[in-house]
């Protein structure tokens, strides 16, 4: 039986689909390799190359794939972007997921991992997060993944398909042995965007906004390890075979770091300067987002294995280190 990944060529999927055929999985790869790389699936994982959209090529993966589970990371996640173009996220986002259910509930599929995101929350009314608090996006790709959750929830109701979704905040680092890791064009994460700084492809770091209501005036973000998050991902589906109910869970390290602590950590870690400089806040930035993720740990038994913001950085910094231009393009 077949775990089917979607995005798997993404950063977060490569890592995923690493640590399960690792873990032993049979696995398949769907990407249409928009932002993902060939490259940095593992090679003995099956890439499909198509689109979730298209319910014909899909049908064809399910009759090909003897799929007992899905792990779905095929979305587009840029915040700014999709306060330029909401409908670009709800037609790849939302609408990806209401083929791919479509195509589930055809071939007799239960069961399904989700990457939803804190972004569902919004600004948020406490700190920190707990699952069942209220979930008022304030950009188009917090609500896109908001409805995808919605939709699987009442797939769940009418056809009985499973689902575990997780939210998660800031991920970063890299396999610590460097061979796949973080590469976006264009990069609108922090870390890899200091660690391009770092490493002289730019020539300062622009901190967006230093006027928020929080220790030093820039954004808190809660920060994990891209193979811990992996991990809870193989976790959430040995959950859902046991037979278990729907459920969310947060994943996070529970400690928020500044922009600014971060950026100091990355000078430590690089052993490099690093200039910046501050700039206006971005559009539907919250100013503070930190996890409680006591619920993962207590129910999947998640034991996240890097929660020094100073290591995680240091696997990123190895992985750019290896590939300074990326994967091969």
């Amino acid at each position: 039986m077949t775990v089917l990944v979607l995005g798997g060529a993404g950063y977060i999927g490569s890592h995923t689909v690493d640590r399960l055929v690792a873990a032993g999985y049979d696995v398949a790869v769907v990407d249409n390799l928009v932002t993902g790389h060939k490259d940095a699936v593992n090679a003995k994982a099956r890439l499909h190359v198509g689109d979730v959209r298209d319910k014909a090529f899909m049908r064809q993966v399910f009759t090909d794939e003897n799929v007992e589970g899905v792990v779905h990371f095929a979305a587009f996640s840029v915040v700014p972007e999709s306060m330029k173009d909401p409908l670009k996220y709800f037609d790849n986002n939302t609408a990806g997921m209401v083929t791919l259910l479509e195509v589930m509930h055809e071939f007799d599929v239960k069961n399904i991992v989700f990457s939803s995101t804190a972004a569902t929350y919004g600004e948020p009314k406490q700190i920190p997060i707990k699952e069942t608090d209220p979930q008022i996006p304030t950009n188009p790709y917090g609500e896109s993944k908001l409805a995808m959750e919605k939709i699987m929830h009442w797939s769940d109701v009418a056809y009985g398909i499973k689902f575990v979704a997780l939210r998660y905040f800031n991920v970063a680092g890299a396999k610590p042995d460097g061979s796949i890791g973080e590469d976006h064009n264009p990069e609108t994460h922090l870390i890899p965007i200091i660690l391009q700084v770092a490493a002289g492809k730019r020539d300062q770091l622009q901190i967006f906004g230093d006027d928020y209501p929080t220790k030093d005036g820039t954004n808190v973000r809660d920060y994990v390890h891209v193979v811990d998050l992996a991990d809870a991902h193989i976790l959430a589906l040995k959950y859902l075979a046991a037979g278990n109910d729907s459920n969310a869970f947060n994943l996070g390290s529970a400690t928020g770091f500044s922009n600014l602590e971060i950026l100091e950590a990355a000078r430590r870690a690089t052993g490099k300067a690093i200039p910046a400089v501050m700039a206006p806040r971005r559009p539907g930035d919250p100013s503070t987002l930190i996890a409680a993720s006591d619920k993962a740990r207590d129910v999947l038994g998640w034991q996240p294995q890097f929660d020094d913001v100073e290591k995680i950085i240091a696997t990123a910094w190895n992985w750019n280190e290896k590939h300074p231009n990326g994967y091969a393009k």
